[in-house]
C-alpha cells in the first residue's frame, strides 16, 4: 500500500518527537549521575579521582569519565559507552567500564551501578573475607552476607566478571583489597545501597573491637526475610 504525503508527515513528526524524548532522557540521566557523584563524594564514599557511577541508557550506559572528581564532573563530560567499551568524544570513560557493564549484562535488572573507595568498605575488603551477618541489617542486600571477590587488577575483564557474578544473589559486594560496588533499580538507590554498605562495615569494625561478634542463626534469618517480604508487599505492619 502507498504511503501518502500526510502519512509519511505523521511519521516524521512522530520520529522527531521519539528522538526528542530520547534526547530528554540522556540529559536527565547526566544531570542524576553529576548530582549523584558529587553527592558521593558529600557523603565521603568517594574522595579526589576514585570510584565510578554509572546508569543504564538503553543498548549502552553512561558513566562517569576517566579522572572525574565532584570538582571537575559535568553533563559535558558524562561518557555514552556501549556494552562492548565502544565511545566517542574527547573524554574516555571510568577504567572501570567493563565492571558496570558486566553487571548491566548479567542482570537486566540493574539500572545503576555504583563503585566506591570508601574507608570502611577498603578495610573490610582488604581481610579477603564476606562481610558476616553480625546484624540484620546485613540482610538488605539480600542475604545472610555481603560476599568479597578475590582481588584482581583495576579494569580487569577478570574483575568484573567476579563482580558481576557475586552480584547474583546479593545487591552488593566488596572488591578484595579494592573497595565495593553495587547495582539498584535507579542511582538514588544505588548510591544509598554504597553508603549503607559503607555504615554496616564501620558498624562491623567498631564490634570487632570489642570481640567477635556472633552472627544471625539461619532460623533469625529466615525470620528477618519473612518480615521483610511481609512489610513490603502487604499492609503487616
Amino acid at each position: 500500500m502507498a504511503v501518502t504525503g500526510l502519512e509519511a508527515d505523521k511519521d516524521k513528526t512522530r520520529e522527531k518527537k521519539r528522538i526528542m524524548t530520547v534526547t530528554i532522557d540522556e540529559n536527565n540521566l547526566r544531570q542524576q549521575l553529576v548530582e549523584h557523584y558529587q553527592y558521593a563524594e558529600k557523603l565521603g564514599l568517594n574522595e579526589l579521582a576514585s570510584g565510578n557511577l554509572s546508569v543504564r541508557l538503553g543498548d549502552g550506559m553512561l558513566i562517569s569519565p576517566s579522572g572525574a572528581s565532584a570538582d571537575n564532573i559535568s553533563i559535558d563530560n558524562i561518557v555514552r559507552v556501549s556494552l562492548a567499551g565502544d565511545w566517542q568524544g574527547d573524554h574516555k570513560p571510568s577504567s572501570e567500564w567493563r565492571m558496570h557493564a558486566g553487571i548491566y549484562q548479567l542482570h537486566e535488572d540493574a539500572h545503576a551501578v555504583v563503585h566506591t573507595h570508601s574507608d570502611n568498605c577498603v578495610a573490610v575488603s582488604c581481610q579477603l573475607k564476606p562481610l558476616p551477618g553480625f546484624h540484620y541489617l546485613v540482610g538488605e542486600f539480600g542475604g545472610s552476607d555481603v560476599p568479597c571477590v578475590p582481588y584482581s587488577t583495576f579494569g580487569t575483564q577478570q574483575l568484573a566478571d567476579d563482580a558481576s557474578a557475586a552480584l547474583t544473589d546479593r545487591s552488593a559486594c566488596l572488591l578484595g583489597k579494592h573497595g565495593m560496588i553495587c547495582r539498584g533499580k535507579d542511582i538514588r538507590v544505588a548510591l544509598d545501597l554504597a553508603h549503607r554498605l559503607e555504615i554496616m562495615c564501620r558498624q562491623y569494625i567498631l564490634t570487632c573491637h570489642l570481640g567477635q561478634p556472633e552472627l544471625l542463626t539461619d532460623e533469625e534469618w529466615i525470620d528477618f526475610f519473612e518480615r521483610m517480604e511481609a512489610v513490603s508487599y502487604g499492609e503487616f505492619i
